[in-house]
């Protein structure tokens, strides 16, 4: 009962946001794709009921096209002013992406940044919001944009959960920390927020306020700390509230590869009070600066002396927004499980409160709860009895599992998620990945090209790590090291794709290694605003990705014509 027409996709060129990728998987997946129905299902079968019903419905549909889905982690293409020399992705030997890009009908660039994800005017982009936009198929407005709106409109004071731990605070022992990274920087919080913290702590009338300076250097320049500082101290002076207790690089505060030992740094500092004792923080730092210290790796500066730790019974506030580095941190301080690091000396019966919600099984009360995202790809995929199965390695797995899935620790239906497989190991010998600046691409391109071949799974998606963390160094020959191996690595599976029959789409979830460099020569280590690539490779014939005159892209597809759902178009 194949329905043959030609379905036009229609994307606003100043606009042009990944969502335009999930308007064309799930139309190449669910909806434009021809399904031979062998069996009628019952009228009350549920896809979503149990492990023998959905297996059921994989037996019954058959997939016309099949398709793998690369996410390269922090490629971006160089913009008018890109410093040439900073730009790793093009210096690079890249010749399986540079084919690509000569290919009209299978090649453009989509916006990654700013309003486009869902992130406020001129932020830059990252790999959490990268990997919700893909997987949602929709402009996701993100957690910074609610906190920004309320504090806009002065309404944090309004906030129950807020004004509960601060208050809690007060009616205790009067003590209150607040801790998190501290820059402009907008990955994974802002200064302006901690602010707005200080102002409600003041107005509630709080004995003792703690802040706990996480240095940045990794999303901002690498010594920038300093400023951030002065503008901080300034900003006490001006509310009138709060002290710094201590400086540390989020190096050891924000781990999120289970490196337990930095965290036990990071938490010496919080909690002992193991470190470098000043009374001017500005001037401790600018000294790191002269040995050769980056904001990133700064070992813990103890500023307000033993008083200033976290003791029994305080209050503490993480005013991050962004879940995966405050993770492990708050996994030990909050007693979730400690079992990496037992014999540390914890303080006892503190209580925490999270800007966001950081893990679905995490008991913290969460000032800005996430909001609920149904029929994301992967849902809408296993709804369809489709197959499916994400790879990645450690340091990128859970933006291919739970921040493609809406950010939800879920496993859809039809979704294999194997982590003895499909979790593949980071390299844990070197301190930093300029060292090793391959990564294990090559381990994830064949896990992914492994799982192409078993013929299992209709939907094959991975993530490549190197363009992103080893841009984060700073390290430009090192970046161009790893992007010439990813490069390699999708030639891997582009030839397995050709083999088994697959359509190959890639595209990246921000810019980074295209943008090393600042004007001026100085390393830079963060992400950029700069648009992304948007590759179709091995489709049929008929199928394009050409821009037209009037902004349009279209896809010329045989179509079953399905139609969205209404809240996949929110």
């Amino acid at each position: 009962m194949m329905i043959k027409s030609f379905l036009k996709l229609f994307l606003n060129q100043k606009n042009n946001t990944i969502d335009f990728f999930y308007c064309l998987f799930t139309r190449i997946h669910s909806n434009i794709k021809t399904f031979k129905i062998s069996q009628k299902p019952s009228s009350n079968y549920s896809p979503f009921s149990s492990h023998s019903k959905q297996n059921h419905l994989a037996k019954m549909v058959q997939v016309e096209n099949k398709a793998v889905l690369i996410v390269i982690d922090g490629w971006g293409v160089p913009g008018e002013n890109s410093p040439k020399d900073g730009d790793a992705i093009t210096n690079a030997e890249t010749p399986v992406m540079d084919a690509f890009a000569n290919n009209a009908d299978g090649y453009t660039k989509l916006e990654a940044s700013s309003l486009a994800v869902g992130l406020p005017e001129g932020l830059m982009g990252n790999s959490e919001v990268g990997h919700l936009n893909i997987g949602a198929g929709r402009v996701v407005w993100q957690d910074v944009v609610r906190i920004d709106q309320t504090i806009k409109k002065g309404e944090l004071n309004k906030n129950e959960i807020v004004t509960k731990a601060f208050q809690a605070a007060k009616d205790s022992n009067g003590r209150l920390h607040l801790c998190g990274l501290i820059s402009d920087g907008g990955v994974h919080a802002k200064q302006d927020h901690l602010y707005a913290l200080l102002k409600v702590a003041k107005e509630l009338e709080i004995p003792h306020v703690y802040i706990h300076f996480f240095a940045d250097g990794r999303d901002t320049d690498p010594k920038s700390g300093a400023g951030y500082m002065e503008a901080l101290l300034e900003k006490i002076k001006e509310i009138g509230i709060g002290e710094v207790a201590t400086v540390v690089g989020r190096y050891y505060a924000m781990d999120r590869d289970k490196r337990w030992d930095r965290i036990e740094i990071g938490l010496n500092g919080l909690c002992i009070g193991d470190g470098e004792e000043s009374n001017d923080p500005v001037k401790t730092i600018k000294e790191r600066y002269e040995k050769g210290e980056n904001d990133e790796f700064l070992k813990p500066i103890i500023v307000g002396g033993k008083e200033a730790r976290i003791q029994d019974n305080d209050q503490v506030f993480f005013f991050n927004y962004r879940s995966d580095r405050v993770r492990e941190i708050t996994q030990l301080l909050g007693d979730v499980d400690r079992s990496p690091k037992p014999d540390f000396a914890y303080p006892k019966n503190i209580t925490l409160t999270t800007m966001t919600q950081y893990k679905l099984d995490y008991p913290f009360n969460i000032a800005f709860k996430p909001q609920h995202m149904g029929n994301v790809l992967a849902e809408t995929l296993g709804a369809q009895g489709i197959n499916q199965v994400h790879v990645a390695e450690t340091e990128k797995y859970a933006h291919v599992t739970f921040f493609f899935n809406g950010g939800v620790e879920k496993v859809f239906p039809l979704e294999v998620r194997d982590e003895s497989q499909d979790l593949v190991p980071s390299n844990k010998s070197v301190a930093t990945y300029d060292k090793a600046p391959e990564m294990s691409a090559a381990g994830v391109a064949k896990q992914t090209s492994k799982r192409i071949s078993e013929g299992k799974f209709e939907f094959v998606m991975n993530n490549f790590a190197p363009p992103d963390m080893v841009g984060h160094t700073g390290v430009y020959e090192a970046a161009v090291i790893g992007v010439a191996a990813t490069d390699k690595a999708i030639g891997e599976i582009y030839e397995t794709c050709k083999k088994e029959g697959y359509v190959l789409f890639i595209t990246s979830d921000h810019g980074n290694a295209e943008e090393m460099k600042f004007a001026d020569g100085k390393p830079k280590t963060s992400h950029t605003t700069n648009k992304v690539p948007f590759i179709m490779a091995n489709a049929p014939q008929g199928w394009s990705l050409k821009q037209t005159d009037e902004g349009v892209f279209s896809l010329l597809v045989k179509s079953k014509g399905t139609k969205r759902t209404h809240d996949e178009t929110k």
